[in-house]
């Protein structure tokens, strides 16, 4: 089998498991189905986030995190008790203007088994808020900063062992926007590349335990787009032909750097390391994001079909680690064309 070939069937192969979705997952037995409707959604919605900053003015934000421990399903048959903020993962998307204060106010469920924090990357003091916002179960911590730099953060649970907080769910991002704001777009998705570390291997059905020899290992698993395994597929991003999408990408991880990639798509715009005042870089096919980092990519749409989200380390997609922007509209023969019809398979 040549090079070409080989390359052919593998891009075809990943874009199959994507697209056919739960139809190509084994049957559940009846106990596991039942089990799967108790257990918590905790897939953060890709368009579950903040409009545009419109406010010209500094501003006082009042953020209310809660964080909580909760069983949710991981994969399909499959649970796992997640640590999170809010009960979903990621936590939810902050967004505020430079200049702006925000008062956190961090409040750990009563019955959480762990003491829990949160560390801000966009905060400028001792350990980006985690001393001030270390809760017991039961408690409520605070603090106040001032968004002094522009760009698009993580934050995450920072209470050792701190890998392990961050692996179980704890982190999210908060986009801090310049005073001019950003160029519009038509849509806005917000995506967070994590890993989970469990005793159990890929698939396997029932609940899923931690793995703190994996974790220390760095050998995951199941990679996941917000949270489980294929989240983003078995219920993708919706768009139309000719409009502009951004997404704002980060990597919780704890571990892993990521190689973010849309399969049929350049990102015309990149906002490197999610700075928002540096110079862009345009028309660049795949973004190295590490753990801990984030981006904003913008592109418009041309052409109707599915666009696959990977990280281009692509065994990481038979992990669980793929997503679907769905795009609909007419077709463009004068971008793209195919004459002899779609591949099955193909992904669009």
């Amino acid at each position: 089998m040549n090079i070409r070939k080989l390359r052919i069937e593998l891009l075809a192969g990943i874009a199959t498991a994507v697209v056919a979705g739960a139809a190509a997952m084994a049957f559940q037995p009846a106990a596991l189905a039942q089990e799967a409707a108790e257990v918590a959604d905790i897939v953060r919605n890709p368009t579950d986030l903040p409009p545009p900053v419109t406010a010209t003015a500094p501003q006082h934000h009042v953020v209310e995190l809660e964080t909580v421990e909760l069983v949710g399903q991981l994969a399909d048959g499959t649970t796992f008790t997640y640590w999170t903020f809010n009960g979903q993962v990621p936590g939810p998307m902050l967004r505020v203007r430079v200049g702006d204060t925000v008062e956190v106010r961090l409040t750990n469920a009563p019955d959480s088994m762990m003491m829990h924090n949160v560390d801000f990357h966009a905060v400028t003091g001792p350990g980006g808020g985690a001393a001030a916002t270390l809760a017991g179960p039961g408690e409520t911590r605070s603090f106040t900063f001032t968004a002094l730099n522009p760009g698009v953060y993580v934050y995450h649970c920072a209470t050792p062992m701190v890998a392990q907080h961050i692996a179980n769910g704890m982190y999210g991002l908060i986009v801090v926007e310049p005073e001019d704001g950003l160029p519009e777009v038509d849509r806005e998705f917000y995506v967070m590349q994590g890993e989970i570390y469990t005793e159990e291997a890929f698939g396997t059905p029932g609940h899923a335990t931690e793995s703190l020899t994996a974790l220390l290992d760095e050998q995951p698993q199941y990679y996941v787009f917000n949270g489980s395994a294929f989240a983003l597929r078995d219920r993708p991003m919706q768009a139309e032909v000719g409009e502009t999408v951004r997404i704002f990408f980060g990597v919780g991880g704890p571990n892993k750097t990521s190689s973010f990639h849309v399969i049929g798509e350049i990102f015309d715009t990149v906002y490197p390391y999610g700075s928002l005042t540096s110079e862009n870089i345009y028309d660049v096919q795949t973004v190295t994001v590490a753990p801990g980092g984030a981006v904003a990519v913008d592109f418009e749409l041309e052409v109707p079909g599915n666009y696959i989200l990977v990280d281009h380390a692509l065994s990481r997609a038979e992990r669980g680690l793929a997503g679907v922007l769905h795009v609909e509209g007419d077709p463009n023969p004068d971008v793209y064309h195919a004459p002899d019809g779609e591949v099955e398979g193909s992904g669009h």
